[in-house]
């Protein structure tokens, strides 16, 4: 059935956090799940979506961790944006090995290991039937990968940006730890930030609000379900301006 289902998205930007690529061990890098994701994400590309790929670092070095315990919080964001370049060039692997070609482009300089992010360089890419994968977060301290995540997606025209978590969609409370925990269909960007719903930070609601980008969350746990949610058909939780 999924594959005579339309698209419903043609362009995603896909946030993919650190906890997600090290697999049930929550830190480190696991290639055994790198790999599942990789293939995930070529299918979406074979069905003809181009796909961006934002890496968070938390499996690494969380900096608003590092700054709880007295690090200097813009040196502590520093590490973590290295910690999504070590990711996005593992992610990379697992990508160009399932024959899927990709770049990395970071916010931070680095030219010996991979591409400087400039949008234009990154729509060829994407253009030309690549994965991009940007790294290095926004470039700037005080900024999450979820907010990169939202700002890449409105600079490379995507029709959504997707929230790849271990949990089928936006719930009252985590459903792992409350078994009381409501699940929510549809959501609003103002119900998100009124109830303040741990989805993504508040900048990176408000930056889709402002730019008409919705945002779905959905499970990764499962394979192949990045394409049952291209084309509706994965459990997932859709938030935009109305419900």
């Amino acid at each position: 059935m999924s594959g005579t289902s339309p698209l419903r998205y043609k362009r995603l930007c896909l946030k993919l956090s650190g906890e997600a690529l090290s697999g049930k061990g929550g830190f480190g890098f696991d290639m055994g799940i790198a790999t599942r994701l990789a293939r995930d994400v070529t299918e979406a590309v074979e069905a003809g979506v181009g796909i961006v790929v934002v890496v968070g670092g938390g499996n690494i070095f969380r900096g608003l961790a590092g700054a709880a315990k007295g690090m200097d919080r813009a040196t502590a964001d520093y590490m973590g944006m290295l910690a999504t370049v070590m990711n996005a060039l593992a992610f990379h692997n697992a990508l160009e090995q399932v024959g899927t070609p990709a770049r990395v482009l970071s916010a931070i300089p680095m030219p010996t290991i991979c591409e400087s992010y400039v949008r234009a360089k990154a729509l060829h890419h994407l253009e030309n039937g690549r994965v991009v994968i940007c790294a290095a977060g926004t470039g700037n301290p005080f900024f999450t990968t979820d907010t990169t995540a939202a700002l890449r997606a409105i600079e490379m025209n995507c029709d959504a940006v997707a929230k790849a978590t271990q949990v089928d969609g936006v719930y009252s409370a985590d459903p792992r730890t409350d078994p009381a925990a409501v699940r929510y269909d549809r959501l609003t960007y103002a119900e998100v930030l009124a109830r303040d719903l741990k989805v993504m930070d508040g900048a990176a609601i408000a930056l889709a609000r402002d730019n008409g980008l919705p945002v779905i969350v959905f499970s990764i746990e499962e394979s192949g379900n990045l394409l049952k949610m291209l084309r509706g058909q994965a459990r997932a939780t859709v938030i935009q301006g109305s419900v």
